[in-house]
């Protein structure tokens, strides 16, 4: 196994941490990236960064939050009951 394979297999747990760019996380959300940097420069939704010097990255398990929390009409988690 070469170097790059090694940096693909990123153990799931892992995964999660993951730190996307602006533009990766704007790809992943469906979005521009100037979305992203309005957002943030607003505060208009709870999407935490991480800064990494100057630069601005977004953790994968944040970006599912996000989703989570924006998500309407979830389906109920337990099971209903068959008379």
């Amino acid at each position: 196994m070469d170097q790059n394979e090694e940096k693909l297999m990123i153990p799931v747990s892992q995964e999660n941490y993951r730190l996307l760019s602006r533009k990766e996380a704007a790809e992943f959300l469906g979005i521009k990236e100037i979305t992203l940097a309005i957002w943030k420069s607003t505060k208009r939704h709870q999407l935490p960064v991480v800064k990494v010097g100057r630069l601005v990255r977004y953790r994968l398990s944040d970006l599912h939050d996000f989703i989570e929390r924006r998500t309407v009409n979830k389906p109920i988690d337990h099971e209903i009951s068959k008379g």
